[in-house]
């Protein structure tokens, strides 16, 4: 699926069962718990927390998922277009970027 698909799905999605769009304000605030939910798994996958019996149905792909669905309710609710943002920001760090981790002792 290309982004500008996932962009519509979400949109045509919120436009017939979801109703409208929350304000920005709270799909930030949602964004944000949905970041902390991966934040969770990661911690007690690959850290040293255990999994507490709530989180244990819990799955990193759903969590993404939830991530990328409100990332795409922002950016529709604001008009930014994530392909064309995403190529841009590609560019972007394809010049900054360049030799910067080609360089760096810490990653050799």
């Amino acid at each position: 699926m290309e982004i500008k698909e996932a962009q519509k799905l979400v949109d045509d999605w919120i436009n017939s069962v979801g109703v409208r769009y929350f304000n920005e304000l709270t799909n930030m605030a949602m964004l944000t718990e949905e970041v902390g939910e991966v934040a969770r798994i990661i911690a007690r996958t690959y850290g040293e927390q255990s999994f507490k019996e709530s989180d244990k149905a819990r799955k990193l792909d759903d969590e993404l998922a939830d991530v990328l669905w409100v990332l795409i309710c922002i950016a529709n609710q604001t008009g930014v277009d994530l392909t064309e943002a995403f190529k841009r920001n590609l560019e972007k760090k394809n010049i900054r970027d360049f030799n910067r981790h080609k360089n760096n002792p810490k990653l050799s």
